[in-house]
């Protein structure tokens, strides 16, 4: 059996970047096959409508719907319409728990992984250039891979995948509701205690971005004091992937990286040396 999984890209956080990639990460795989669908960088209703209206037709085995603050308008009436036309859906998207709007979230019947730290960027217009956006999407793509959080978020999509290809569909479907701190994204990681305190600093500090964003964006008017604030957030996020590269080379001294492919069924395998082969 091949599982369909669409993956509907709504705006643009760092996990959405990898989303599919991580499922198939040498293009091998023959178990499953997915389809992505984008409304580019904006949230606007014609936008987000093309999305579902593509992933409708395709009709993937469920959906994850990836976005920003997913419990604005449109990542909202675009979960809810898929899961009308009976696609279970994972929502994907960036701390959303102080939001009134999350209750309904946590109680539906929607799966959740929401990334604490894909920490909004600093869009002012006298800081952010389209450099500076790709330098800090680069950064926070390195501190959610080696820290462990895309790890997890990829087993839970993989353990929906084995769930389909067991015969299970619709409402059958376990979906995961993950909530990613820091505990979660470093567990199992590490072979190194101070590459894991590192992880753990590194995913701690790129969490407590989003508030010192939203201070420049949005709490602060005069340019001259918000261009500091949003300039001080991205060297927060440049400092947490510098911890996450001290931690991987640690790891590596000690040759304990710990890789995790998936083979061309499915099956995810491991290895912990270097020169030996996954089981």
């Amino acid at each position: 059996m091949v599982v369909k999984v669409g993956v509907a890209k709504l705006g643009n956080i760092a996990s959405g970047v990898m989303t599919e990639l991580l499922l198939d990460e040498r293009a091998d795989r023959e178990d499953m096959q997915t389809f992505m669908a984008t409304s580019g960088t904006k949230l606007e209703k014609a936008d987000v409508d093309r999305v579902v209206s593509n992933m409708k037709a395709w009709k993937p085995d469920f959906c994850i719907v990836v976005s920003p603050n997913g419990v604005l308008p449109g990542p909202t009436d675009a979960r809810q319409e898929l899961a009308a036309a009976g696609i279970p859906v994972v929502i994907i998207t960036d701390d959303v728990t102080t939001k009134k709007e999350w209750e309904g979230v946590k109680t539906s019947q929607f799966g959740y992984i929401i990334m604490k730290a894909d920490s909004m960027i600093g869009a002012r217009r006298e800081f952010l250039d389209p450099i500076e956006m790709a330098d800090y999407n680069g950064n926070l793509v390195k501190v959610l891979a080696l820290t462990g959080a895309f790890r997890k978020l990829q087993l839970a999509l993989d353990k929906v995948i084995d769930q389909v290809k067991a015969g299970k569909k619709g409402a059958e479907l376990e979906l995961p509701k993950i909530i990613m701190t820091a505990e979660k994204a470093i567990d199992g990681e590490f072979t190194n205690a101070y590459a894991m305190s590192k992880a753990r600093a590194a995913y701690e500090i790129a969490s407590a971005v989003a508030m010192v964003n939203v201070k420049g964006c949005f709490m602060t008017k005069e340019w001259e004091k918000y261009v500091p604030i949003v300039t001080s957030a991205h060297e927060m996020m440049r400092a947490a992937a510098v911890l996450c590269d001290e931690a991987r080379e640690i790891e590596k001294a000690g040759d304990g990286i710990i890789r995790k492919p998936h083979k061309k069924d499915g099956t995810i395998v491991s290895k912990v040396k270097l020169m030996s082969k996954p089981e």
